[in-house]
């Protein structure tokens, strides 16, 4: 039984474990926040990743926390509609599609509550801080910043843009990290604007932000966007990262005050740059990079999720077909899911501040047969 240390408890990494618990391998969990993630914007669950979520036999249950949207209104910046739309939104594509909109939260609680029914080890409160021998024929020992080293076969770095694995065992970030010139802010708020089931837009300029009813409409999820250059390294903090996205938005207007209010006082607080990941290769040695990690599509996309879980699925599929021999997995991993990285993180750059096409978005999800 292959033991795989998997960093992060995200959806890539917990979506590999459920995989790989299934296959016969000994997946263990290690994820830097003391407990699941809350917060963030909704997700979708698209194309070739809805089979995925239905080979683990979630698919049901994810569609039971599905988002209700019955449609969108976009605003000038003075608030007055100019375009609504009862047919699609900008956060979840067209209302008619099989596609399933959920709140990240969500789908990574009904992940990890299937990995921890498949008896996944899960650790909380820690994180990896040294890769030693990771190239080395009789495994890698890993250093923690609280728990003693430990020996695993394979380590997976499924920790994210700002990934400590990607970091430890290719080099630092800014080699590997394209920034789209966005900056995005999301975070939660009391529903006080009495939407129902439906989506606000506006844009002004170079900033704007979108607005949408979550939890059966009693609370909402906001999102604020603009223009920039990479976040300066005095500016990374929470605190300083609200002062900074209070600064880029105060200039609109409509429900402004209010939504800034609403920032001042969010108890789950997100803001990061836009950025896509690049690399020649996803794997060295014994490590591997899955997700956001390695091949990073940014929200701008919409397919983050859907790669993560595609990603998550073809690695362990690669793994389970070579015995776990790492160097023919990890090439079959890269061959098989390259051409369908490729095409998603396409639509970020497709139409700069605008959604890609639907016929690029239709191309792109469903660009791989998981059978190889």
């Amino acid at each position: 039984m292959k033991s795989v240390l998997i960093s992060g408890g995200g959806i890539a990494g917990l979506a590999l474990a459920v995989s790989l618990s299934r296959r016969g391998f000994a997946p263990t969990v290690v994820e830097r926040a003391d407990g699941l993630r809350g917060g963030g914007q909704a997700v979708d669950v698209r194309g070739v990743a809805l089979k995925v979520v239905d080979r683990l036999g979630l698919l049901e249950e994810i569609r039971a926390h599905r988002t209700r949207m019955r449609g969108m209104s976009v605003l000038d910046g003075d608030g007055r509609e100019i375009h609504r739309s009862t047919e699609s939104t900008f956060s979840g594509g067209r209302l008619d599609s099989e596609d399933v909109e959920l709140l990240r939260e969500d789908l990574v609680r009904v992940l990890h509550d299937r990995a921890a029914a498949e008896g996944v080890e899960l650790v909380f409160g820690d994180t990896v801080t040294a890769l030693d021998r990771a190239e080395g024929e009789d495994g890698a020992f890993i250093c923690f910043e609280r728990a003693e080293p430990r020996r695993f076969d394979l380590v997976v770095g499924a920790d994210g843009l700002h990934s400590t694995v990607r970091r430890l065992a290719f080099g630092p970030e800014e080699r590997f990290a394209r920034h789209l010139g966005m900056h995005l802010a999301i975070f939660s708020a009391d529903n006080f604007l009495a939407l129902e089931d439906w989506q606000l837009w506006l844009r002004e300029g170079e900033a704007g932000y979108g607005v949408y009813p979550v939890r059966g409409n009693s609370e909402l999820r906001i999102s604020f966007g603009f223009a920039g250059e990479p976040l300066p390294a005095g500016r990374r903090g929470p605190e300083a990262q609200k002062a900074l996205v209070a600064e880029r938005m105060t200039a609109l207007r409509w429900e402004t005050p209010r939504l800034l209010k609403a920032l001042a006082e969010a108890p789950d607080f997100y803001c990061d740059s836009m950025a896509q990941i690049h690399l020649d290769r996803w794997s060295r040695g014994r490590v591997a990079l899955l997700g956001d990690a390695g091949y990073c599509a940014s929200p701008l996309s919409g397919q983050g999720t859907s790669l993560a879980l595609v990603g998550a699925y073809v690695l362990a599929d690669a793994l389970t077909r070579s015995g776990g021999e790492h160097r023919a997995a990890y090439a079959e991993h890269e061959r098989r899911l390259r051409p369908f990285v490729r095409l998603n993180q396409a639509l970020a750059t497709e139409n700069p501040g605008g959604p890609a096409s639907e016929d690029s978005v239709e191309r792109a999800k469903n660009a791989i047969a998981l059978d190889g």
